[in-house]
């Protein structure tokens, strides 16, 4: 618990004054009724006969004469602190994480067993899901073939994500790994804080060797791997993904096509692809992912559904004054309602 306006606090220090001044008052009043040969309890009640042999009934008096300046003064406890605006951490969940899209933009997605091609059937899946996600989701870009590149950092503008994904086209080869690892690079820049840049012909540092990443660093994220082809090129996806691992990284792979294969002409070579479902399997199941199969174009928009993101509890300060100066009111109003049923005033 913490407090905007902490100095309100000292306002505190006038409820044991007023207390005091009200226990004063009543001992005056109560020695003037004295005087007058009147009880001094509030309420009345006080005379001859009020206590029976077993003393319940004076005890009950007692504590309902009491109680209700009791709550008073708590509300006005409470009131007070209110003042000082308080705020307490309280866990928020909420949808939220990074989502990379990694393309496989090899030559063998130009195939047209996805209408109009296994590459159009998944943009416009990929698009789908970009379009209905929460400002709370990042969703970047990656597109790869036999090496990777960032087409658009993760960011919540829809229409940035959508145009990046737009752009993109059939190339060559497959690596897998490349684009596992262009798209751990896109995460961790996006993370990153923000430097500035200052020119200068001055000759770069040597740059110190990469410090470990804790395992669990970038989470909650996710890579969503669309590919249509077994791995063609080196190195190997299975140490990528174990990077992706230890960063708390996970990978969903979606296999377009078959295990038997297609055979399609690129660039007036005949080339035979096929899935290597193995390979995909193992990926996902090493960062905790799920292995999808698109065998056609509503198959691959459900892949897109079912993508889920993890639900984070985030501690955020959150003012929590109003439910102070609630409770606050509620003692008041009950030690009054109780002041003026048992003693006909208020305390």
């Amino acid at each position: 618990m913490s407090f905007i306006w902490p100095a309100m606090l000292l306002l505190l220090l006038t409820i044991p004054v007023g207390v005091a001044l009200y226990l004063v008052r009543e001992r005056r009043r109560r020695a003037r009724a004295a005087a007058f040969g009147v009880s001094g309890g509030i309420g009345g009640g006080g005379g001859p006969g009020a206590q029976t042999p077993a003393g319940r009934p004076a005890d009950r008096r007692g504590i309902r004469r009491r109680l209700p300046a009791v709550l008073v003064v708590a509300g006005l406890t409470i009131l007070v602190a209110s003042l000082a605006r308080p705020q307490s951490v309280i866990g928020v969940p909420r949808v939220e994480g990074t989502v990379i899209l990694a393309f496989d933009v090899s030559g063998s997605m130009a195939a047209t067993d996805l209408a109009p091609n296994r590459m159009e059937a998944a943009k416009a899946a990929a698009r789908a899901f970009a379009e209905r996600q929460p400002t709370s989701v990042r969703v970047g870009v990656v597109a790869f073939s036999d090496s990777g590149f960032s087409v658009q950092r993760p960011t919540n503008d829809q229409a940035e994500v959508v145009a990046a994904i737009d752009r993109l086209g059939p190339e060559r080869g497959t690596s897998l790994a490349s684009g596992i690892e262009v798209s751990l690079q896109t995460i961790a820049a996006a993370d990153a804080e923000p430097t500035t840049d200052y020119y200068s012909n001055a000759s770069p540092a040597p740059t110190p060797a990469p410090t470990p990443v804790p395992k669990g660093t970038y989470a909650p994220a996710i890579i969503v791997l669309v590919t249509d082809g077994e791995n063609t090129t080196d190195p190997g996806p299975l140490d990528a993904a174990g990077l992706a691992a230890d960063r708390g990284v996970r990978i969903d792979t979606v296999g377009i096509g078959t295990a038997a294969g297609t055979t399609l002409e690129v660039e007036g070579f005949r080339v035979h692809t096929a899935l290597d479902e193995a390979t995909l399997r193992a990926i996902s199941e090493l960062t905790d992912g799920t292995y999808y199969t698109a065998e056609d174009p509503a198959a691959l928009a459900a892949i897109y559904d079912d993508v889920d993101k993890r639900l984070v509890i985030h501690a955020e300060p959150m003012e929590v004054t109003s439910l102070f100066a609630g409770a606050g009111v509620l003692l008041l109003l009950i030690g009054g309602m109780g002041s003026l049923l048992w003693a006909g005033r208020f305390p």
